[in-house]
């Protein structure tokens, strides 16, 4: 009851108690008494329910009050939490790893004494492991095991090789510096091997006697873009370490395990892509002695290489020339001073996902010998990419040895490969 009403209430009795000391009142003036005070108890009643109502009002705007500030609170720790959330994965996804890996089956037979080979191979499983560290400085890696099995000392035939492991650093937008491990900027498939980006379930004889891929060394290389199309390479590197007995390159791998360094190679590479699917480079590798010291009847071996990749709608080419020029009698006694192969590679795309190529290499490791020592082959396949990742490989060769070599051998391959 509020003051204004409690007092009007005290006074109506005052002047009803003042009247009875004059007149005892009437009927009438007692029930139109009774009258007020119901009409004034009403009014207090009335006023009560108004203030519970405005009470019960301010609670539930406390209330919404309260939860207004708890709901800002809770999205304000869940911005934080996706904000670091946020952090960690753009930290994350500066590193990245990828990979490829292929089965192949051959069914060879060996002509002129040469044996038979039926086999299934996994060739190789190879994962790739990359780090941005910013947006000039990054990390490229590649873990390979070829033949699925590396024994230790078992005498299994699989290997486990770094094949890649350098930084590369951008000194502007258009030259980078590399340093580590990397593939010798040479060839059309040295760099890019992965079996879904070339034809046939083996690798060309000609980049693998010759170039030879693969192919990796430790050292430092300058890359770069040049005007109208053009790019380049310069690398200083370990070298090769051919042996004595047949200088032959490719046995001069030494993968960079604890390679002798007596005297590093110097490979330059420029390349022009002007034109959309058109490829045109040419390489050079210089090495002072290719024995690194061993054999005093060898000296400096220089290689040379060129090739065109031309893709034109559904048609392709492929066509490379790879020589070698070794100095010393040694290597000219038996004819490898001059290491020589070249091939040409057509091909065809029915689709997006269907392939069919031919190809004819011809190497010698011993070209400049009088007598035959030229091997050539004739291969003639289908890819089908089940995905542009996944590839499946059908393919069959012919090849011709040199006079009184077993290594012939004609059949056909059947692969699979992936990369990721």
């Amino acid at each position: 009851m509020t003051p204004f009403r409690k007092t009007g209430l005290a006074l109506s009795l005052m002047v009803a108690a003042s009247a009875s000391h004059a007149a005892p009142p009437t009927n009438e003036e007692i029930w139109a008494l009774l009258q007020q005070v119901q009409q004034q108890l009403s009014d207090v009643q009335q006023q009560n329910k108004q203030l519970k109502v405005e009470n019960q009002t301010l609670k539930v705007k406390v209330d919404q009050t309260e939860q207004t500030a708890n709901s800002a609170h809770e999205t304000a720790e869940a911005v934080a939490e996706a904000t670091e959330s946020a952090v960690k994965s753009a930290s994350t996804s500066k590193t990245t790893i990828g990979g490829y890996g292929e089965l192949h089956y051959n069914n060879l037979e060996g002509q002129n004494g040469a044996k038979d080979k039926d086999e299934i191979d996994f060739h190789r499983f190879v994962l790739f492991f990359g780090h941005e560290f910013n947006d000039n400085l990054r990390l490229f890696s590649e873990f390979e095991l070829e033949h699925a099995l590396a024994g230790n000392g078992d005498d299994k035939p699989g290997e486990v090789e770094l094949e890649q492991a350098y930084f590369q650093y951008d000194l502007n937008d258009q030259h980078r510096v590399s340093a580590g491990v990397f593939l010798t900027p040479v060839g059309i498939i040295n760099e890019t091997h992965e079996p879904n980006t070339f034809y046939g379930v083996e690798r060309n004889n000609v980049e693998k006697n010759i170039i030879p891929t693969t192919w990796w060394e430790g050292g430092a290389m300058l890359s770069g873009e040049l005007p109208q199309g053009f790019s380049y390479d310069a690398a200083v590197t370990s070298g090769l370490k051919v042996k004595s007995s047949n200088y032959a390159i490719r046995g001069g791998r030494q993968k960079v395990a604890e390679a002798d360094a007596k005297d590093f190679a110097y490979t330059g590479r420029l390349k022009w892509t002007a034109i959309p699917g058109i490829e045109l480079a040419t390489s050079l590798n210089y090495q002072e002695d290719i024995t690194q010291g061993l054999d005093a009847t060898a000296g400096s071996a220089m290689m040379w290489e060129t090739h065109a990749v031309i893709n034109k709608g559904a048609f392709g080419l492929k066509a490379l020339y790879a020589t070698w020029d070794l100095d010393g009698t040694g290597p000219a006694d038996i004819g490898a001073d001059e290491q020589t192969g070249w091939y040409i590679e057509p091909s065809y795309k029915v689709n997006d996902q269907v392939g069919l190529f031919s190809r004819y290499s011809l190497w010698d490791n011993q070209a400049s010998n009088s007598t035959d020592s030229e091997y050539t082959q004739w291969d003639i396949g289908v890819n089908w990419w089940i995905d542009p990742q996944v590839v499946v490989k059908v393919d069959y060769q012919d090849q011709s040895a040199p006079t009184g070599s077993e290594k012939e051998q004609d059949g056909f391959n059947v692969g699979v490969g992936y990369q990721f």
